[in-house]
């Protein structure tokens, strides 16, 4: 047959014109074409001229992006068309079948049609992005003229009464109303625009985001084609191939996705229910208020949800069509005749659905859209998720700021709660809205789901929905039952963290006392009940993935078994296998199901607890804290983080709350200006209605240095709080000068520092002023601490940061009040850490010197009486009210008394001055850890460059071009490391039941499709949307009887899967609950047998890292993660397989997808890694931010920073949601990729399966496997995602088993050590070299000295001598590399370490006490009576204490020993030491953190309850040595001196006298 644009039939004339020219169809349908090819000849060359000259533009910057008015509508608009011109050319093309000869006017006019539409969006995209409405001239002219073309061939087929009936008129009526519209959308753009037949054109700016260069998330701007495919995060993700994703790339949130635009939402309806209830006790209901300013998005979501679950249906119906159409090809009719009008053949609708290749196509194409569909209502719902979180962060934040501080220090919100709302509720609350379109789409999807089934299977149909539907309470009850398992999983694994968090600050001492293994041993308990909650939550987590994969199996068993028996009509392949697809499509709804009823319950939850915080007490609003915020937001802008971004519009439209400044009070006439502030009559609490401080009446003078003095605990520092405004006011009143409430500085009792570098800490917000910031650490004496610190001030601090001591967070607290240009300075005992010198020196030069010269007023509490003589005014305190006020003068005139107690005081204190003949410093001594931290930290550095370098030359030699592209390997080695600590037992069982269970699977649907087809007549129904009871022929009983012998195999095989899934669940859970458990075993016994030089290296953060995040996910994320990646990946190969199988010539088709999909793999998993990273980092600072506040609420709020704190926490917020908006759209990125791949394989495997006819029953079994595709593809590419990014957590803890331990063998055995050794107590070392590790130069050099039994031996010399080595020698905690120490004639080197240090006592210069009970304390291997105990404690003078408190020796101690002073902590030492009566006791510097008191009674211990023992006591100061019989004094490393104490002091220059004389 010839090919003409008319056809040549011989019946018609077709090219003949005499009933007129729009008479003859083919010409109408001629003229069709004019319209198209006149836009195709216009637009072209206006595309390549622009494209060429264009060529710089095509990445055109993203601010020009500017959207012609009804941009949405035109794209939608733009589809619509495209689909309907598809349809008009599988309608001509399946009419001209129909026809003598090929009538190319069927289907060539819409073949045109399609490529202009196509042609028509590319060319308004050019457009667009140029910016240049006038060519838009060329699309308006095109509309008309199709509209009228098409509005010719339609009133010509309603002359020829044509109607709805026939296909081809509905199609051209479409066609009409679209262009239509189209014409609408191109007037409005001209009378929006004004671009034509206007004087004036429209100048309009782009809109105000894309003005700004750093908004790099263009979701909201870019064209709907963009938008449904995430084209616009192309560049980034093929980017991070070359290099890492950043902070920088990802850039700022657009404005509406700001914490505070969405805060403001969130607050303007929770504020508007405040104020319309009648009842003011009410609070606002938080969902409501939720509703209010997200409701609109979600019904967007649920709407995208419902238009993707309704054709989620079309393809078991397609599948159905398909495959009966296919059986039926051979009895089509041909009914010629009928329909010829105009010449041509014009079909029904229902005729051209009965073409299976059309079927194929509208499959694909349903796909495609409900995956578009699907992916864009999870978009939504994450960006609303995300908004709401900014916003509920926001809300809570700002609650913190206000909080009041009686509810912090009485405990009723505790830090922890408050990290728990951030950290778990917002969360919370975020997922919810993640799963709430799942609420209402579910139970549709559900009902749609039974109603199809009953129309393809009858009653049969209900029972298998009803098997589902019985089933389902059960995976309810499950995800019940996992979330109370997790939670008891949480509470013992937080209690395994404090006992290694505690073991791990005490190690030190517990290798010196040879306690190791009973503490670790009390950690292993607890880990023990922590994986017994692990099993059970393995056990539960297998039955929900069995429930899963078992119900599907169940319900088919169920369904197919009884059609058998009930229905008489045989089961076609068309019905089996849709509701084979239908069922595998209603298990996801009822397994989900369970799990947002979970999160729903959950989030109910966190809205009461968000509520109750919300509720709870604010601060009292004082005179001078009216308002929200004392500082408009425009002042905010002076805070500036270097390289953050404004958050405030340039309109000022986005105010914070009301920032309006407070009126600032009048002077009331009595008040006088030289007082800076007045307490009158005033009585103030701590919240308990009890007042702390009572009838306070005084006045601190402006300009001068007030002191604010008396016992302990008698509210000097609640006097300072309550002039603040931190307390509340019962009665009385607090005046502030009229200049001077904006402007104090408070430096807090307990330091608080940010986690900041330095200079952050003590600039604090101001502008940074070189030489006052030079004198400010001069007069803290910070200089010497910050050159030790490796960044000098450049380095970070704080939480995260080194940690340093009391004493350095103290002064940096007071130089951050001394560097502040404020009028008044409050410091809270800022002495209370100091030594001697430091004190003096902060008092002359910081407070006399640097403050007074500034004319600032000063308030001092102070213990410290001797400064006395410099305060110019004191307020003597006593139980809460002034005792006096008045100049020292006044107070030696009219207190006498008082002035005398006072006296006595400070000549105690001047003698302990004397006493202080220092050779160390407290300070030096906290210098000396900082700096023993950081040698021990750079030696671990080189160390490890060393190593990187190495894995870096050994990478290069791999690939060479790692340079350029970086490669996401997949931890292969991290994985058989991982399956492997899980035993090979387990790792064989799970690889062999979950093959066994997919063969099973694939053999339960191949069983089907043969039982189905098994009819040799084929006797098919006509129909299969007719009802299936309307057929009910009576079979022979031997058919009957040949078609249920299918039966039992069926069953044995549901059965098998059913079983073999219950295996692999079981399976690949215990697998890793054997594996965490081994990991964790292993690495807790090897750090804890790690030599004390592992834990100087490594910083504790690090260790406890491995025990905390990286077990957690070895424990409960990577088994889940693992066995959803073998599910999905066997699921996607047995699928392949399958659909090979039934049509060879798909594997053609395979090897271009396959190499696809291998791409967006490879991409994603680099971009997706990074994202990983960056929402991970970006989190820890903004969970501290929110702890750090509400730790130093008061000295923000005193410094009155809290909207600088609040703009820091919003850019903290933005930047961690854009790092999740981010990653979430390149999860999308992906998902709608790999849909759209499986869409492909779905069409391909269709289209092979039509044209290659094979059976019917194999071909639904194809197609329905190849639906299965679409949902796993993208589930392997996130789970090997995850499952590397889990791996990490592998590779850490392993990095750990490979630390050496230390020996604890020794050569000698055990048995020939006497029992009672060391009897006497001599030690004689001789030629004794030592060092921390063999890379590093020795620290004691060639020491030889003997120590006769039960001398009373000193050891002194100046910092860094080796004193603490040499007692560390006495252990074998260093390496002792030549020479010996032999005691009572053994060699210590010789001994195994647990014998050598069980049988000696130390007391260490920290005094370290563990949570428990004082008895474990004191004896932990509980080998001693209670009078031993009592006796021990008496001589440490702790009897009386003990005896008073609740229990006794069982009196709880709190973590750290927190609950007892440091002096008594030091006493417990002693007693400890005492207990285990051993004949040598060493004291490290154990008076160097005590007072004067406690220090006394220690020496008396020690003369007398150890008087026939040796006692070997490294001075901390001098003087404590002066009546030792022998002193060793060492100088760098080797022994200098040695002899009596009184022999050395007669000798002028010997070292000891020296050491003497300058620390008198």
């Amino acid at each position: 047959m010839g090919l003409s644009f008319c056809g040549n039939d011989n019946s018609s004339n077709a090219y003949s014109v005499d009933n007129g020219v729009l008479d003859n169809g083919c010409f109408v349908d001629a003229l069709n074409l004019v319209p198209h090819v006149f836009l195709l000849f216009i637009t072209f060359p206006i595309l390549f001229i622009g494209w060429g000259s264009q060529s710089s533009k095509v990445q055109i910057h993203h601010n020009t992006w500017l959207h012609f008015p009804g941009h949405n509508l035109r794209w939608i608009l733009t589809f619509t068309l495209l689909f309907v011109h598809v349809c008009e050319i599988a309608e001509g093309i399946v009419s001209n079948t129909q026809m003598q000869s090929n009538h190319l006017h069927l289907f060539m006019p819409a073949f045109m049609g399609f490529i202009a539409a196509t042609t028509s969006v590319v060319y308004y995209h050019n457009i667009e992005t140029a910016n240049f409405p006038k060519l838009l001239l060329a699309l308006f002219i095109y509309w008309i003229l199709a509209f009228i073309t098409k509005m010719i061939k339609l009133w010509k087929f309603a002359e020829a009464s044509l109607g709805v009936q026939y296909l081809r008129f509905c199609i051209t009526a479409l066609l009409v109303v679209l262009y239509g519209l189209l014409m609408a959308v191109e007037i409005n753009v001209i009378r929006v625009r004004k671009y034509v037949f206007f004087a004036s054109p429209q100048r309009v700016k782009p809109p105000e985001d894309l003005q700004d260069l750093g908004v790099r998330f263009l979701q909201p701007f870019v064209n709907l084609l963009s938008k449904a495919t995430y084209w616009w995060m192309n560049p980034l993700i093929i980017g991070a191939h070359k290099r890492p994703i950043e902070l920088k790339k990802i850039g700022k949130l657009p404005i509406a996705m700001r914490a505070l635009t969405n805060y403001l939402h969130l607050k303007d309806a929770y504020e508007e229910q405040r104020q319309t209830t009648e009842d003011p006790e009410k609070s606002p209901s938080i969902w409501r208020s939720m509703y209010r300013a997200f409701g609109r998005s979600i019904l967007l979501s649920s709407t995208f949800r419902y238009m993707a679950d309704l054709l989620g249906f079309a393809g078991p119906l397609c599948i159905s069509g398909i495959v009966e159409h296919q059986d039926n090809k051979t009895e089509v009719i041909m009914n010629k005749t009928g329909n010829m009008f105009l010449g041509v053949y014009f079909m029904s609708s229902t005729e051209l659905l009965q073409n299976t290749s059309v079927l194929a196509v509208l499959l694909f194409l349903a796909l495609i859209l409900q995956r578009t569909f699907l992916q864009a209502s999870y978009y939504v719902t994450v960006e609303t998720g995300i908004n709401l979180r900014g916003a509920l962060l926001a809300m809570i934040y700002n609650k913190i700021l206000r909080l009041s501080t009686s509810n912090m220090s009485m405990g009723e919100m505790t830090l922890g709660q408050i990290n728990n709302l951030v950290a778990i509720e917002t969360n919370q609350l975020m997922w919810f809205l993640f799963l709430c379109p799942n609420l209402w789409a579910m139970p549709v999807q559900i009902i749609m789901g039974v109603i199809l089934l009953y129309y393809l299977l009858g009653e049969s149909a209900l029972i298998g929905a009803g098997v589902i539907l019985l089933l389902a309470p059960f995976q309810y009850l499950i995800a019940t039952k996992l979330a109370d398992t997790q939670k008891s999983t949480l509470d013992y694994s937080t209690d395994r963290l404090k006992k290694t968090t505690e073991i791990l600050k005490g190690i030190k001492l517990l290798k010196l006392y040879a306690w190791e293994n009973i503490f670790c041993d009390c950690v292993e308990d607890t880990r023990e009940k922590e994986l017994t909650s692990l099993k059970t939550f393995a056990l539960y987590t297998s039955m929900s993935i069995f429930m899963n994969a078992a119900i599907p199996i169940a319900a088919v068993l169920a369904t197919f078994v009884t059609h058998a028996y009930i229905e008489d009509v045989r089961l076609s392949p068309a019905k089996a296998f849709a509701s084979l697809a239908l069922f595998h499509i209603l298990v996801t709804p009822l397994f989900l199901l369970s799990t947002v009823v979970r999160f729903a319950v959950k989030a109910m939850v966190s809205v009461q607890k968000l509520s109750e915080f919300l509720q709870s007490d604010e601060i009292g609003d004082d005179s001078w804290r009216n308002g929200d915020m004392s500082m408009p937001l425009e002042s905010s802008k002076k805070y500036k983080y270097p390289g953050d971004t404004k958050a405030i519009n340039r309109k000022g439209r986005y105010r914070m709350d009301n920032y309006e400044q407070p009126m600032r009070r009048q002077l009331r006439p009595t008040e006088n200006e030289d007082v800076a502030v007045q307490v009158n009559d005033g009585f103030f609490t701590w919240g308990s209605n009890l007042s702390t401080l009572s009838d306070i009446n005084s006045r601190i003078p402006t300009g001068q240095l007030t002191m604010i003095v008396g016992q302990v605990g008698c509210g000097k520092s609640s006097l300072l709080l309550a002039m603040l405004g931190e307390m509340q006011t019962i009665s009385g009143k607090v005046y502030w000068s009229n200049k001077n409430r904006y402007s104090v500085a408070y430096a807090a009792q307990k330091s608080w520092l940010l986690n900041a570098t330095v200079e952050d800490n003590i600039t604090f917000g101001s502008p940074f002023n070189k030489q006052r910031y030079k004198a400010v650490i001069d007069a803290c004496s910070l200089q010497p601490d910050i050159d030790l610190l490796p960044f000098g001030d450049q380095t970070e601090i704080g939480e995260r940061g080194i940690n340093l001591s009391g004493g350095q967070r103290q002064r940096i607290c007071v130089a951050r009040a001394l560097y502040q240009n404020t009028n008044i300075v409050f410091l809270d005992d800022p002495f209370s850490a100091l030594d001697i010198h430091l004190s003096d020196h902060l008092m002359q030069e910081g407070i006399l010197k640097f403050l007074q010269d500034d004319k600032r007023t000063v308030v001092l509490v102070t213990h410290k009486l001797q400064y006395l003589i410099h305060a110019d005014w004191i307020i003597a305190m006593k139980d809460g009210s002034v005792l006096r006020e008045g100049t020292l003068k006044d107070i030696q005139t009219h207190d006498v008394e008082l002035y005398e107690h006072w006296k006595t005081l400070m000549n105690r204190q001047d003698q302990k001055l004397e006493k202080e003949t220092e050779l160390e410093s407290q300070t030096t001594l906290e210098r000396k850890t900082l700096r023993r931290a950081f040698y021990s930290r750079e030696a671990k550095n080189q160390i490890d460059d060393e190593d990187e370098e190495e894995e870096v030359e050994e990478d290069e030699d791999d690939n060479m071009s790692t340079t350029t592209s970086r490669l996401s390997k997949i931890p292969w080695k991290m994985c058989w490391r991982y399956l492997s600590s899980g035993g090979f037992l387990m790792v064989f069982l799970m690889v062999l039941s979950n093959l066994a269970k997919h063969s099973v699977m694939v053999a339960i649907d191949y069983w089907l499709a043969a039982w189905t087809s098994s009819n040799p007549r084929n006797e098919s129904l006509a129909n299969t949307f007719d009802n299936a009871t309307n057929y009910k022929r009576n079979y022979d009983v031997t058919q009957i009887a040949e078609h249920r012998s299918y039966m039992p195999v069926f069953i044995i095989l549901c059965g098998a899967a059913i079983a073999l899934c219950l295996i692999t669940s079981l399976t690949v859970e215990f697998l890793g609950v054997a594996a965490a458990t081994n990991l964790h075993h292993n690495l807790l016994n090897k750090i804890i047998h790690a030599p004390i030089r592992f834990f100087d290296i490594t910083p504790l953060g690090q260790i406890l890292n491995r025990f905390s995040a990286d077990t957690n996910i070895i424990d409960q994320h990577i088994p889940p993660t693992l066995e959803s990646l073998t599910r999905s990946t066997l699921l996607c190969l047995s699928a392949i397989g399958v659909i090979a199988f039934v049509t060879p010539a798909f594997l053609i088709a395979l090897v271009p997808l396959a190499v696809a999909f291998y791409f967006i793999q490879k991409y994603f998993r680099v971009a997706s890694k990074d994202l990983q990273d960056l929402d991970d980092s970006t989190q820890l600072p903004l969970l501290c931010h929110f702890s750090e506040t509400a730790e130093g609420l008061t000295t923000i709020r005193a410094f009155r920073h809290e909207a600088r704190f609040k703009q820091r926490m919003l850019e903290l917020t933005d930047t961690n949601n854009t790092a999740y908006l981010f990653l979430s759209a390149a999860n999308r990125w992906l998902e709608v990729r790999t849909d759209y791949l499986g869409a492909v394989i779905v069409l391909t495997a269709a289209v092979a399966a039509i044209w290659t006819t094979s059976q019917s029953g194999l071909i639904g079994l194809g197609l329905t496997y190849a639906l299965t595709v679409t949902n796993y593809l993208n589930w392997v590419v996130r789970n090997l995602a995850d499952l590397e990014v889990q791996m990490a957590a592998v590779k850490k803890v392993n990095s750990f088993l490979s630390t050496e331990s230390e020996n604890y063998e020794g050569s000698i055995d055990v048995s020939q050590v006497p029992e009672d050794w060391p009897q006497h107590g001599e030690i004689k070392i001789q030629d004794l070299c030592v060092r921390y590790d063999p890379m590093l130069k020795a620290v004691l050099k060639h020491v030889s000295a003997q120590i006769k039994p039960g001398q009373k031996v000193g050891i002194c010399g100046r910092t860094g001598s080796g004193k603490s080595s040499l007692s560390l020698a006495f252990f074998n905690m260093v390496d002792v590399f030549e020479g010996k120490i032999v005691i009572d004639g053994i060699d210590i080197c010789k001994l195994p370490l647990q014998t050598l240090r069980s049988r000696m006592s130390i007391i260490l210069q920290d005094p370290v006490l563990f949570s428990g009970s004082i008895r474990l304390n004191l004896d932990p291997e509980c080998t001693c009576t209670d009078d031993r105990l009592w006796e021990a404690l008496e001589i440490a003078q702790l009897k009386n204490m003990v005896n008073a408190l609740p229990g006794g020796l069982d009196a709880v101690v709190t973590e750290g020993g927190e609950n007892f002073s440091v002096g008594q902590r030091q006493l417990f030492c002693l007693a400890r030491a005492f207990v285990r009566k051993s004949s040598i006791l060493i004291m490290d510097e154990a008076t160097a953190s005590i007072d004067m008191a406690t220090e006394n009674i220690l020496q008396k211990v020690v003369m007398t309850a150890f008087a026939d023992r040796t006692v070997v006591t490294i001075a901390h100061l001098v003087s404590s040595i002066v009546e030792a019989e022998q002193v060793l004094v060492f100088s760098s490393g080797t022994l200098v001196e040695c002899d009596s104490a009184a022999n050395l002091l007669t000798q002028e220059d010997s070292l000891f006298s020296i050491l003497v004389r300058t620390h008198k």
